[in-house]
């Protein structure tokens, strides 16, 4: 066990934000910037969507190693570890993408980012809790969300328009290799940064040899037991699993459309222009619609806004279909319906996060948390695997029309589970 030293803890005005901002980009970068550059040079929907599905899979495999996170090293050690390993993952893409053998190469580093990224948010979780009083972790909440968002919107907005910019000047892997490089700059300043502002909340945990590999693995296993012996665990499978199973297609094409020729069924957008609806008013109202539903839960309760939730993250994917069919040039219409679908996505997502809260309430909360988001990355993996080839084999007014009608399957399994009245 860790053992903190409560009096060294600081403000964290020092250190939340650009934790949180780090959190964020090589997420994004894992799950937007690879589509849209991988869209950029040439793959089909049916590769692209493949290749850069796996890449949910360190995501799914996290609560197997999140024990020696907590067993090794200390918690500020694996953050400033991971920020620098991103970083060289990022330049590492950047330094490919010319080569004959790019896209394994870009994987491969991307694979490496994947990891990366989500050993990086169990440490960066679990110092949030560390180098903070109870007080300061409530004062600071709402600060680390808002930088995420603030990261997400960089990585998304102001680094997509600025690849779409370079493509001007420059071919497509230079623009990307120019931009990833800036990325990877950034990932390197945020890591020595941290090395002076992180404050040293820890001793060093003892090596895994003193901890012994059977204890955490045993730890894990209590975990399992906990979570498959929770009541109702079944149709809370089935809701972590399939919830989202319209949302896991629809994200993996839903930016490739915009790129793709008028030929090709797509809008022909740029990327630049890609970037700011979604990196922009995406994200404003993916926000806005995260605030109006823990707004509304907090004076009602989730059971009295649950169906209107279902219904807000279902029925918006219908404006992909009209988009589909009708491929219009007025970007306020494209603008209008990205806003749309992010703002319903938003309010609805709101459902999930605080079922799953609910859910993992008892014992080894935390961990049999891990677990829940762990299905819920599944959930997200495997239908997205097959949507690149259903879009090309199907063309896009098709597939998204598919997509409303996975839509029934949301609604079945949210009429399984069980909504607390409190």
């Amino acid at each position: 066990m860790l053992n903190v030293q409560c009096s060294m803890k600081t403000n964290g005005a020092l250190w939340v934000p650009t934790l949180y901002f780090a959190e964020a980009l090589p997420y994004m970068a894992v799950m937007t910037l690879s589509v849209i550059m991988y869209t950029n040079m040439g793959l089909t929907n049916a590769e692209l969507a493949l290749y850069t599905s796996w890449l949910y899979l360190p995501w799914v495999i996290k609560p197997i190693w999140s024990p020696l996170v907590d067993a090794l090293k200390t918690k500020r050690w694996w953050i400033l570890t991971m920020q620098i390993l991103i970083g060289a993952a990022l330049a590492g893409v950047a330094l490919t993408l010319d080569a004959s053998w790019w896209l394994r190469g870009s994987l491969a580093f991307f694979w490496l980012m994947a990891f990366g990224s989500a050993t990086h948010d169990i440490a960066a979780d679990g110092f949030y809790i560390l180098g903070l009083t109870e007080r300061q972790q409530a004062l600071y909440v709402g600060v680390r969300s808002t930088f995420y968002r603030i990261g997400s919107i960089f990585c998304q907005g102001v680094i997509v328009i600025l690849a779409g910019w370079l493509q001007h000047s420059f071919s497509i892997p230079v623009a990307w290799c120019i931009t990833l490089l800036l990325m990877a700059a950034i990932m390197i300043l945020l890591a020595l940064w941290h090395s002076r502002v992180l404050p040293k909340v820890e001793e060093v945990s003892p090596s895994l040899e003193r901890v012994g590999v059977g204890s955490l693995f045993s730890s894990f296993y209590d975990t399992l037991k906990v979570f498959f012996s929770k009541p109702g665990i079944v149709f809370a499978l089935l809701f972590m699993l399939l919830f989202r199973f319209p949302e896991a297609q629809l994200a993996k094409m839903a930016q490739p459309f915009m790129l793709r020729t008028i030929g090709e069924g797509g809008l022909e957008l740029s990327t630049s222009t890609v970037g700011f609806a979604y990196g922009t008013i995406g994200v404003c109202g993916l926000l806005a619609g995260g605030l109006i539903g823990g707004w509304l839960v907090s004076r009602n309760g989730l059971r009295r806004w649950w169906w209107p939730m279902i219904l807000a993250i279902s029925l918006p994917d219908l404006v992909y279909v009209y988009l589909a069919y009708v491929q219009p040039s007025n970007m306020l219409i494209i603008n209008s319906c990205v806003a749309l679908e992010q703002l319903g996505y938003g309010f609805g997502f709101t459902a999930y996060s605080l079922f799953l809260v609910y859910f993992a309430k008892g014992e080894k909360s935390t961990s049999v948390f891990s677990i829940c988001t762990a299905f819920q990355a599944l959930g997200m993996m495997i239908p997205g695997m097959f949507a690149g080839y259903l879009a090309d084999s199907w063309g896009f007014p098709i597939f998204f029309s598919f997509v409303c009608l996975c839509c029934l399957v949301t609604f079945v399994v949210s009429a399984l589970v069980k909504i607390p009245e409190n």
